[in-house]
């Protein structure tokens, strides 16, 4: 039953994943965007080119804003990842040997560290 949960849940957040993958590739671009012109304007002294660069970064600033549905993509490749994780995660258990020669060996090597 936990598996069929993860399942479900790893499907749903493929598909917001997937109906939001365009945003999230104009959210990208316009970061890289934005970057760069921020670059750009702490380079030039000239206060017409701080002009200019400065109407390029509003201009880049309100096409990141617009491509705020793409949070709720990243927030579906988290869960995506948390669900993969958690299906690729082994359950350790632990079995109590009675076997003596097993206890021994345990007990021997307990001794040999102090």
């Amino acid at each position: 039953m936990k598996k069929f949960g993860l399942l479900l849940a790893g499907g749903i957040a493929a598909f917001v994943l997937l109906s939001n993958l365009g945003p999230l590739v104009a959210l990208g671009i316009s970061i890289v965007i934005l970057y760069y012109v921020f670059k750009q304007f702490l380079k030039t002294d000239s206060t017409l080119m701080k002009i200019g660069w400065g109407i390029i970064g509003f201009i880049a600033l309100m096409a990141t804003a617009s491509n705020i549905p793409a949070i709720l993509g990243i927030a579906a490749a988290y869960v995506l990842y948390l669900v993969y994780k958690k299906w690729n995660e082994k359950k350790s258990v632990v079995v109590e040997d009675n076997d003596p020669f097993t206890n021994f060996e345990k007990q021997w090597a307990e001794l040999k560290k102090k």
